[in-house]
């Protein structure tokens, strides 16, 4: 007689079935709404786009840095890198391998010109998004006084002083997974190791 699988194996099969469900979708909303996971990029963005109001790019990592996100740290500001850490790209449009460029572009189907609020996917998963410039956290090698920052006005990549005032959107490396498939895992374990012991007994 084929034996049935253990109660671990059959919630890590479950659980693998709802997250495949929506494996073709790049941006997926995390941590009840918090977060906002980007599958292209392996990078999870805060769901607030305004947490903290204006500040100076020193500010701005440092803000960045001390968040505490539904238990999840390691935050920081965007790169204006390219993907593959070549660059960056600008002063330009369509900068679309910067983290923030990625976003406004490819997932948010806009183009130069367009503000980032005209984006109705951007605007369904993200909330207080700004019409102006939001730090990265590259600085421009030429200058050390200088950044590099995004104008979510019209989608340029641009830099300047690091005294001035812009606006910071915080990002991470990585995936932030569901509570509910942790806790779904977790009681997979819980009973997978009562059905070992009861066949050791």
């Amino acid at each position: 007689m084929k034996a049935l699988p253990n109660p671990l194996t059959a919630l890590v099969l479950l659980a693998g079935m709802g997250l495949a469900s929506t494996a073709e979708a790049a941006l997926m909303s995390r941590l009840g709404g918090l977060a906002v996971y980007d599958t292209d990029l392996n990078i999870t963005w805060l769901a607030n786009a305004n947490a903290n109001g204006t500040m100076n790019w020193t500010a701005a990592n440092a803000w960045a840095a001390g968040l505490n996100v539904g238990g999840y740290t390691g935050w920081r500001l965007p790169t204006a890198l390219n993907a593959d850490g070549s660059g960056p790209c600008g002063p330009d449009y369509n900068c679309i391998n910067s983290e923030l460029g990625h976003l406004f572009y490819t997932e948010g189907g806009l183009t130069q010109g367009q503000s980032i609020t005209s984006s109705a996917v951007l605007s369904n998963l993200f909330s207080n998004m700004q019409t102006f410039i939001y730090w990265s956290g590259t600085e421009y090698a030429p200058n050390p006084n200088s950044a590099w920052y995004f104008s979510t006005i019209n989608g340029v990549q641009n830099y300047g002083n690091k005294d001035n005032n812009r606006y910071a959107w915080a990002v991470r490396s990585g995936d932030v997974p569901e509570p509910g498939v942790m806790g779904l895992l977790g009681i997979g374990a819980l009973a997978w190791a009562g059905t070992r012991h009861k066949r050791r007994g």
